[in-house]
């Protein structure tokens, strides 16, 4: 598997859910005040600069595509839909 140009292969990292001051229980689809989303990066195109396999990121994830592979979901995001590098 090889990513191309500045495409970025990612894993998104599930986040558990969160709990509102009234106590409902909220899942990370029911969380829309939230934009950007957790994931590791699993394969980086050729021409993408400050971003390495294996790093922590978050991304928009309002630019995301979904694709399977041997069974396994990944996404892929441009370079630019990068927000944080942790």
């Amino acid at each position: 598997m090889k990513a191309i140009g500045n495409n970025l292969i990612i894993k998104k990292i599930e986040e558990s859910n969160q709990q509102t001051k009234g106590g409902l229980i909220l899942t990370e689809k029911q969380r829309e005040d939230v934009r950007f989303q957790k994931a590791e990066v699993v394969k980086v195109g050729d021409s993408v600069v400050a971003v390495q396999e294996n790093d922590i990121i978050y991304f928009d994830k309002t630019a995301a595509h979904r694709i399977e592979i041997e069974k396994e979901p990944y996404q892929v995001i441009r370079q630019e839909n990068v927000v944080v590098v942790l």
